[in-house]
């Protein structure tokens, strides 16, 4: 991984910074989420950073506590009163707008992929198509919620769409790294996500455009308009 460019870390870096603060925006700048977000990050910097993550011939995989730990959060969030509550008092403009993310994301992952620590598959030039979610989020942001154009289900619709987009390139993510069970990109496996930065797409960027779209779903099936 030394071999990678600075600049890629870097566009990385700060793609994951406008994604915590546009997040920190959509919660009304609560001091919970911050606190939250930065012990998260924090730890799994410091884990990575060992190296713990580039052990992969184990099970379960120890990357199962980049991702077990946010999907519990995020249920607990949607099954409990007080989680509930506090998804009512999220933007959900905000949260719609916060899937541009994906655009640098995207751009991180052809980045390594041309640096081989990404298998093709795994960017818009293989099966990964998820860059369209992050070129589409401004248009649906404004023709939803500044001109009023767009109705609820197709609004609803979009969230699904790339909820559906979202599920193809992490299954493909996953089944492309070097786990025991790995299925693709056996030439060029993805071991990107195991080291620092790169780990805060499983542990932080994908929960979070995960949950966005949850909230907005949930927020559009709620409103009587």
């Amino acid at each position: 991984m030394e071999q990678l460019p600075l600049y890629t870390k870097i566009i990385f870096i700060l793609t994951t910074l406008l994604a915590f603060l546009m997040l920190y925006k959509a919660s009304s700048y609560s001091k919970a989420i911050i606190v939250i977000m930065l012990l998260w990050l924090a730890v799994q910097s410091v884990i990575s950073l060992t190296g713990f993550y580039t052990v992969t011939d184990v099970m379960p995989p120890r990357f199962t506590l980049l991702v077990l730990p946010p999907i519990l959060l995020i249920a607990g969030v949607f099954f409990t009163n007080k989680g509930k509550t506090f998804i009512d008092t999220l933007d959900i403009k905000v949260l719609t707008l916060i899937h541009v993310v994906r655009i640098p994301v995207e751009l991180t992952l052809y980045f390594l992929y041309l640096h081989k620590v990404i298998p093709e598959i795994m960017t818009f030039e293989g099966r990964n198509f998820d860059i369209l979610s992050g070129l589409s989020a401004p248009v649906i942001y404004y023709f939803g919620y500044i001109k009023n154009v767009f109705g609820k289900k197709i609004m609803i619709a979009w969230n699904i769409v790339c909820l559906l987009l979202l599920l193809n390139i992490v299954t493909t993510a996953v089944l492309s790294a070097p786990f025991p069970f790995q299925q693709f990109g056996f030439d060029q496996p993805n071991i990107a996500i195991l080291y620092f930065p790169f780990i805060w797409v499983p542990c932080f960027i994908v929960p979070i455009v995960l949950f966005s779209h949850l909230v907005v779903i949930r927020r559009l099936i709620k409103s009587g308009n």
